[in-house]
């Protein structure tokens, strides 16, 4: 038996955003100090403090937008700790993570300076749960506001004249959890009163991202979108709104945090059975039903869609690197996790009529890492990988897929062999991606094109490997890597191939 993957044409213009692939760094173990922050004194290569080896991998990426300062650390966080001379700002206490002590060098400018030599878009998480309405109001106007005033005039005595453009911007982070314990009903009126002060200083509106639910919460949905909506107005981009309108609830996007992982038993990243491979297979497609359930209460109160669902917090979730500090997340990153990052994407972008963001937790050295670095050294993982692979889906429309594929069976319980999206470029380009679940099997695949207009070549990237454990090292960074998938027969419109196991394919038609 053959698998059969139909590819249908797009009749409602669905488009994947490349928000979709974004990324995630918090003030959490090395992810900024070492990962991406070393100082402008540091023997490592940078610009300005920030790693010139960690930038230019990421920038081969096109990474759309990077989430900060957090997560949990997000919302102990008092940004004028972070802004004047480094020598003069205070230490603190990083309360979630290990209880180390950082003394703030990377701070606002620090960040947008990093975006802007990535050529990225900054989200902002603000501080609902030990911060003010006057804090997160100022802080939005210090990064933003061109005119006089006391906050733009201290970013100038900062050093930097003009404002930056600041779009995305988060009202609280995991506010039903480390962000303050906090009921939803209690939350949505925090919602109301803080966003009213994220005020829109320039001729970019802010896009505000609601604390939405943890995994399976429905009733924080519901609430939300009965409570914390007000309106549902499309985001419009370069639109100056009325003063009156900043006194009206507005939700652009809701989050949601679902992670890859066992609570009662966290395993290695690298040393693991079939058993544990198709345990966190099973856990990963959990998302689609995430997805669509959270999407129909959504889609109750605002059926135009104007709310957008952010997944601003997702990935596999391991023990932590024998020696390392419990508190820093450091895991390793095996095939396994390339087959979790692909099945999100695909999931990500065959729901992109209501998925506008995701953000990978995280950015180096923290969980599902796309870079790991060690002192001067640095390597690409293999979820760095599927990202790269990726890519060709950004800002393209969504072709959607319908699959009828064999089982992968363990024990009493089976998953669909193959997972699967598509989408079409500006240029007619086609990609599709397809994940092999298997790590046993190869399979057969015919791909229908029919109803697309006429294709007459295909090429394919692989990412695959002899072990599902395998991993790159610092000793041996190129142990998995894309390679050249040339095994592809394309004849009027169906294309013919075989998959192999545990491998993640991207092909090419045009």
């Amino acid at each position: 038996m053959k698998s059969l993957i139909n590819v249908n044409k797009n009749d409602k213009n669905e488009v994947i955003s490349r928000h979709i692939y974004g990324h995630f760094a918090e003030h959490l173990g090395r992810c900024i100090y070492e990962g991406v922050w070393v100082g402008e004194d540091s023997p490592i290569p940078n610009t300005r403090g920030i790693r010139n080896d960690v930038v230019e991998a990421l920038k081969k990426l096109n990474i759309p937008n990077v989430r900060w300062p957090g997560g949990c650390f997000a919302d102990e966080y008092h940004w004028k700790d972070g802004i004047g001379p480094r020598e003069s700002r205070p230490s603190i206490v990083n309360n979630n993570w290990g209880k180390v002590t950082e003394n703030n060098h990377f701070g606002t400018h620090e960040f947008l300076d990093f975006c802007e030599q990535l050529g990225t878009e900054p989200y902002i998480c603000g501080n609902v749960g030990s911060g003010t309405v006057q804090e997160m109001q100022e802080w939005v106007e210090y990064i933003t506001f061109d005119g006089q005033s006391p906050m733009a005039d201290l970013r100038r005595k900062n050093g930097r004249e003009k404002p930056w453009k600041l779009k995305y911007f988060g009202i609280g982070n995991e506010n039903w959890g480390c962000g303050g314990r906090m009921r939803v009903e209690y939350y949505a009126d925090l919602y109301r009163r803080y966003q009213t002060f994220v005020r829109d200083y320039s001729d970019t509106p802010i896009y505000k991202i609601a604390c939405g639910p943890s995994e399976a919460d429905y009733h924080w949905t519901e609430v939300m979108m009965r409570e914390g909506v007000g309106r549902t107005e499309p985001y419009q981009d370069n639109v100056m709104t009325n003063a009156w309108e900043h006194y009206r609830p507005e939700m652009h996007g809701l989050s949601l945090h679902f992670y890859t992982r066992n609570r009662a038993n966290y395993e290695s990243a690298t040393e693991f059975t079939e058993e544990n491979w198709f345990d966190y297979m099973r856990r990963t497609l959990v998302m689609e039903e995430l997805i669509q359930r959270h999407t129909a209460i959504m889609d109750k109160y605002d059926p135009e869609k104007n709310v957008d669902l952010i997944i601003d917090e997702w990935g596999s979730w391991f023990k932590v690197e024998p020696g390392t500090n419990p508190g820093f997340l450091y895991q390793q990153n095996s095939l396994r996790d390339a087959l979790i990052a692909g099945i999100n994407l695909n999931i990500f972008n065959n729901h992109c009529d209501r998925v506008h963001m995701a953000n990978i937790a995280q950015l180096v050295n923290v969980l599902q890492s796309v870079v790991l670095t060690e002192g001067e050294k640095m390597l690409l993982t293999p979820t760095y990988h599927v990202f790269e692979m990726y890519k060709v889906h950004q800002d393209a429309k969504l072709l959607p897929v319908s699959v009828s594929t064999r089982n992968y069976s363990y024990g009493e319980e089976s998953l669909p062999m193959l997972n699967v999206s598509a989408s079409q470029d500006d240029s007619g380009k086609v990609h599709i991606s397809i994940c092999n679940l298997n790590p046993n099997n190869s399979e057969q695949v015919t791909v229908n094109l029919e109803g697309l207009s006429e294709l007459s070549s295909a090429t394919g990237r692989l990412l695959t490997a002899e072990a599902m454990t395998e991993h790159n090292t610092f000793e041996n960074p190129n142990r998995i890597e894309p390679v050249t998938f040339n095994e592809l027969e394309l004849k009027e419109n169906e294309l013919s191939l075989t998959i192999p196991s545990k491998s993640v394919l991207v092909i090419e038609i045009q």
